[in-house]
Formats: C-alpha cells, sequence, structure tokens
C-alpha cells in the first residue's frame, strides 16, 4: 500500500481515474439515460448526447470529455486534499492498523472516504448540473444535493468496496513490484559496472 506522498498520489490518481469515469457513466446511462432518450427521442444515450449538443454543465452543453476532465480535477483535488488523509484518520480512530486485520482496515478506509467522497463530490455535481437557466433556488439545490446523494451512495459504496479498490490495489501492488524490479536491476547494472572498474 502507498507508504509516502508520491506513492498516495498515484495511487489516488489511479483511483479517481477509474472512479470519475464509472460515475459519469452511471450518471449518464443509470441516472439521466431515460430522461435524455426521452427528450431527445433518440434511441440510445449516446445519440441523446450527441441530438442536444453535448451534456448539459455550467449552464451551457458541453462534450462528455469535459465533464470526465473537470469533474476528475475536482475529484483528485478533493481525494488528495480530504478524502484520503481524513478517512485514513477516521478509520485509525475505531481500528488500530497494527493489530487489525489488513482487510477490515481496508474496508474501515474505504467506508470513510465513500462517506466523505460522496456528499462533497454529490455537492459540487450539484453546482455543475444545477438548472441556471430557470434562476437558483437555495431550496432546489439542497434537494438536488440530497437526490444526488440517495442515487450515488450506494453505487460508490458497492462499486470502491467490491470492485474499483480492488482492482486498484492489484494494479497498485504490480506498479510498485514493477518499480522495485526495476531498481533492483538497476541497482546489479551499476553494482557490475563498477565492479568491471
Amino acid at each position: 500500500m502507498p507508504r509516502n506522498q508520491l506513492q498516495r498520489m498515484l495511487f489516488a490518481f489511479i483511483t479517481v481515474v477509474i472512479t470519475v469515469s464509472a460515475y459519469v457513466f452511471y450518471s449518464l446511462y443509470v441516472v439521466n439515460g431515460s430522461t435524455l432518450m426521452s427528450v431527445t427521442g433518440a434511441n440510445s444515450v449516446l445519440e441523446a448526447i450527441k441530438a442536444q449538443g453535448g451534456v448539459y454543465m455550467f449552464g451551457r452543453m458541453m462534450p462528455v470529455w469535459a465533464l470526465i476532465l473537470i469533474e476528475f480535477a475536482f475529484a483528485y483535488t478533493l481525494e488528495c486534499l480530504m478524502g484520503s488523509p481524513v478517512s485514513f484518520k477516521l478509520a485509525c480512530k475505531n481500528f488500530d492498523p497494527k493489530t487489525t486485520h489488513p482487510v477490515i482496515f481496508e474496508s474501515a478506509i474505504i467506508c470513510a472516504t465513500v462517506g466523505i467522497m460522496v456528499p462533497s463530490m454529490s455537492f459540487l455535481a450539484t453546482l455543475f448540473y444545477y438548472p441556471y437557466y430557470n434562476g437558483f433556488n437555495i431550496l432546489t439545490m439542497l434537494a438536488n444535493w440530497l437526490k444526488l446523494i440517495c442515487y450515488n451512495l450506494p453505487f460508490a459504496f458497492l462499486s470502491q468496496l467490491f470492485f474499483i479498490q480492488p482492482f486498484v490495489r492489484t494494479v497498485f501492488k504490480a506498479l510498485m513490484r514493477f518499480k522495485s524490479f526495476c531498481s533492483e536491476k538497476l541497482f546489479r547494472s551499476r553494482k557490475a559496472g563498477n565492479a568491471a572498474i
């Protein structure tokens, strides 16, 4: 698992790349797919997005890749500054990392991260996708925020606990093994080069 700040940032990067892609897909297809198709009369969600000229964000239509980049930037910043550090501290309040089984401790970190990131990113999404063309109403915004939390929390909890985090941990371990293999190979070649001199 991540042992220093650079490794934590790499771990967060891998997690956020996968998570943001999954959430954009979930939001467009599962949560809003039928609405998009009924408004445009299209037969698929992709046709509906093309027909309306993108996805509504910040009061105008934007391409899907722009949504992913914007959400990635905010999610990565939140994960590095708030999600990872606070979730680790919350898990440590309830479990001792030295005596608790690693699976239990990692599950506690995942649950704490979901509990922090879902309300945070749902709030940002409420601001990003708010229907500004109708004017702004704080009660509408709060209702939309609560609705997004209700949609996202079950998906986030189950996907992070059972799919995304196990996959990210496997990828991260493979990267760290490859890094140590390359470092060891470089060390041996330098040692062999110094011995020849």
